[in-house]
């Protein structure tokens, strides 16, 4: 798997781009978001990137946040929504106003988009709604704030294999007095030992 890129930009065609690495170009497709914050061509450049492998191709992504690139791949995972959809996502909009879209419930916001009709709004709104916590943090190309601890801990317990709702269920029965991510999750993780002994 390709983490990030690190190296200068030799091309820039939105959505298209080629970053040279070590005498090796690599071809990226990025969202309009992404490509808008981009240097100028011949400028040192930093993306996060997905690889995404199909059977006839291999493609990668670039996100100048790893923010927008949490929300692609959580996009990847709603039904029937595709690499293009998602790209799609993020180049109209960013991870705030889609964050805001799904947990009002806007539709209209939704349809604006690209490749995005009513059904396929409904279906992001439903299955984005536990994903969406602790995305918001990133608007007007700023790096994401610092998510707040439960956020972080929630994310690890779903990482882990549990639910949303469960995981959310599970981190409201911690005290107030665990602060930190590590303080949370050991709580959980004792509390659900106890439950099954």
């Amino acid at each position: 798997m390709i983490g990030f890129l690190r190296g200068v930009l030799d091309h820039k065609e939105p959505p298209f781009l080629v970053v040279e690495v070590g005498g090796i170009g690599y071809e990226v497709m990025a969202p309009l978001s992404t490509c808008f914050r981009l240097p100028e061509v011949g400028q040192a450049v930093l993306l996060r990137t997905h690889l995404l492998v199909r059977e006839d191709q291999h493609t990668l992504f670039g996100f100048s946040t790893e923010t927008e690139r949490r929300l692609f791949r959580d996009l990847l995972r709603v039904s029937g929504v595709g690499a293009k959809t998602a790209l799609g996502v993020l180049s109209g909009m960013t991870v705030d106003a889609f964050v805001r879209a799904v947990e009002a419930d806007d539709v209209a916001s939704l349809v604006r988009l690209p490749g995005i009709g009513r059904k396929t709004a409904e279906r992001l709104i439903i299955e984005m709604r536990d994903r969406v916590p602790g995305l918001a943090g990133v608007s007007d190309g700023r790096p994401a704030a610092p998510a707040e601890p439960r956020a972080e801990a929630l994310d690890a317990l779903v990482a882990l294999g549990y639910k949303p709702p469960e995981a959310r269920r599970m981190l409201d029965r911690v005290p107030d007095s665990a602060t930190s991510v590590e303080e949370l999750l050991r709580a959980v993780l004792r509390s659900a030992a106890g439950a099954k002994n």
